[in-house]
């Protein structure tokens, strides 16, 4: 390639001990594994998070995200350094789809299980056509003003769980609103690599809190630690088969049109990083997130997508080697064999959980605004108005469509939405021009 990267199946990654490394280079054996083990601790709120809000088993999760990051790894031939953690973008479908309450084991996971496979099928074979033809189709199809729509509709869609998980008890609105006061700190204010970890921090600080609030001073219930005593070091994962139903896979496949379009983001800020030229590999990365979701979804885990927390790590160490990421999923997946280590993130109160969703699903809504600013998106023009007004008016209010048997929940109903309203009302005049 014109970058100079050579041309074998993998990198040979050329020892480099100070400055940029890059993704075709290495650290020395011991500091490569520190970079990797630190990558496992950005990726690990998110990934712990997203399933305990789908009622899934986190351990398993994190699990699959390691096998997954391996897949992705060999996919893209080891040229785009990338970690692949539980995607937010499957919650409110899934809960949609499975009736969950918010709290517990969800036990309707099969269903959502058969859902993300079929999100997971359609995500490959897109990337399938990317690799054929080229990903311009996809920016045609989806401009940044539908991305954005959709991924502000995701947000909002998800606003009454976040709500509820707070409001089961005054003792929780606080804790909640502290949680989220917590992460914001850590975000703002918090020094070097701590900055990175607002989700990881601002949960501990919620814990903590909530820990001091009712098992020292007897003002809640307490958080019960018999299950992480009971629990063995290692063990095999509960593995949980999918089932496969026509309502649920129609509702949440549509998820794959928003990985589509996070996933190309981050490659190509991936490229900028590193200088190098990551498109020939767009394609390729989609098949690898497509099939590491599938396969996670077969065991019971959750859908995955490459991860910005692991990418604010590069940006910040400037360590880009993708050697890295095979050590952090190798550290991913010993955890997942760790019942333990499984039981500890249950005993989080709920309480922390809804702070963060509230923190969590409000930056997937503000993401919306970041991608329309740098885009340059005309609000001026009627055609972007509307579009993107109907979609989070829809999502917000979560309309269904019924189909004769089949129910479209809100998500699926903005995301397909937003793109054919977006195209079937075509060029026009300004909203200057149209006085609305």
């Amino acid at each position: 390639m014109s970058n100079g990267e050579d041309t074998g199946f993998l990198p040979k990654w050329r020892l480099k001990t100070e400055g940029v490394i890059a993704p075709d280079e290495r650290l020395p054996a011991g500091q490569t594994i520190l970079a990797g083990v630190q990558h496992v601790v950005a990726m690990f709120g998110s990934t712990a998070i997203a399933p305990i809000l789908m009622g899934f088993a986190p351990n398993i999760a994190i699990l699959f995200s390691g096998i997954g990051t391996l897949i992705f790894f060999l996919c893209v031939r080891g040229r785009v350094p990338s970690y692949l953690g539980s995607s937010f973008a499957f919650i409110a479908v899934v809960v949609a789809a499975t009736g969950y309450g918010g709290s517990g084991p969800n036990t309707n996971i099969p269903l959502a299980l058969g859902g993300i496979i079929a999100a997971g099928a359609l995500y490959t074979v897109i990337g399938l056509i990317v690799q054929a033809i080229g990903y311009g189709w996809v920016e045609r199809l989806m401009p940044p003003v539908v991305t954005g729509a959709i991924v502000a509709a995701i947000g909002l869609n998800l606003a009454p769980v976040a709500v509820k998980a707070v409001s089961a008890a005054p003792l929780d609105t606080w804790i909640g609103l502290l949680t989220v006061l917590a992460v914001g700190l850590v975000a703002v204010r918090a020094p070097g690599m701590a900055g990175r970890l607002p989700v990881l921090l601002g949960g501990l600080a919620g814990y903590l809190a909530y820990f001091v609030a009712t098992n020292l001073m007897g003002m809640g219930k307490p958080i019960d630690f018999s299950g992480v005593a009971s629990a063995a070091w290692f063990g095999m994962p509960a593995f949980t088969a999918p089932v496969f139903d026509i309502s649920a896979m129609l509702l949440i496949a549509p998820v794959a049109v928003v990985l589509v379009a996070e996933n190309l983001g981050h490659i190509k800020a991936i490229g900028v990083m590193t200088g190098r030229n990551l498109d020939p590999y767009i394609g390729r990365a989609f098949i690898g997130d497509g099939i590491a979701t599938m396969l996670s979804a077969s065991g019971g885990g959750t859908g995955v997508t490459t991860y910005a927390e692991n990418m604010g790590v590069m940006a910040v160490t400037r360590i880009y080697s993708t050697l890295i990421f095979i050590v952090a999923a190798v550290v991913a997946i010993l955890l997942g064999f760790s019942p333990k280590f499984g039981a500890l993130i249950l005993t989080i109160p709920g309480a922390v959980i809804g702070g963060l969703t509230i923190v969590v699903f409000g930056l997937i809504s503000a993401t919306a605004g970041r991608i329309w600013v740098q885009n340059n998106v005309d609000f001026s023009s009627s055609r972007n108005l509307i579009t993107v007004g109907a979609t989070l008016t829809v999502a917000a209010g979560d309309l269904t469509l019924r189909l004769g048997g089949l129910t479209l929940g809100g998500i699926g109903t903005t995301t397909f939405g937003a793109i054919l309203l977006y195209h079937v009302l075509g060029e026009g005049k300004s909203a200057k021009d149209a006085a609305l």
